[in-house]
This record gives structure tokens, sequence and C-alpha cells, in this order.
């Protein structure tokens, strides 16, 4: 996939979010200390969100991601993420409806960590 077709389907992402993506985003991340940018594309991948100053992706998961063939694809995903020097955060749909608060705590607590530690 070229550069520009990832971009136009990281933009359709954008638009198209699941509703914990959206949850996430518009009820803490847009209004985050540090910037948080959504549908990012890294490489030949789109990530949910992307936090450059931290160096962190975060990854919401739904129910497909637990799957033999896409866990394998995730593996590779997050090697190639993590060979960018970058850490992969990774929450399931589930966590975001039910356990908000510590997802955003878990959020703010490595973003804090990865900022201290990389400047």
């Amino acid at each position: 996939m070229s550069e520009e077709s990832l971009k136009d389907k990281a933009r359709d992402l954008r638009n198209n979010a699941t509703s914990q993506e959206d949850k996430l985003y518009y009820q803490f991340l847009r209004r985050f200390k540090v910037r948080i940018h959504r549908q990012k594309v890294i490489g030949y991948y789109i990530v949910d969100f992307y936090c450059h100053k931290a160096k962190l992706v975060i990854e919401i998961d739904g129910g497909q991601h637990f799957q033999d063939k896409k866990m394998e694809q995730d593996d590779l995903r997050t090697r190639f993420l993590e060979e960018q020097g970058l850490l992969v955060l990774r929450f399931t749909n589930w966590e975001v409806d039910h356990q908000f608060a510590q997802v955003c705590q878990r959020i703010e607590e490595v973003v804090e960590q990865r900022v201290a530690e990389l400047e």
C-alpha cells in the first residue's frame, strides 16, 4: 500500500472510529497534556493513537484481535514498532468500556514515565 493510500485509509479510520476509540479520544486524549495523534501512519501500519513526545503507541483491540491469525499480525506489528523505539500499550474494548478510569490512569502514568526517560 502506498504512503498516500495509507494516509487515505487513516483518514477513513478517523472518520469511522469505534465507539471505544471515540470515547478514549474525546473524553480523555483530546485534552491530554501532550499531543496525541489519532490513526497515525508509522511505516506500513496505522496505529490507533500515537504520542510522539513519549514515543508511545496506544492500541484499542476488539474481539478480532484475539483470533490466531490477527494475533500473529499484531505480534509482527508490535515488533516493528518496538524496533522503531516505540512502546506499544494495548487495551481491549472491554477495558475502555468498563475500566475507563484505570485505562486513562495507566496511559497518564506511562506517558509521564516515558517523557521523563526520554528528556
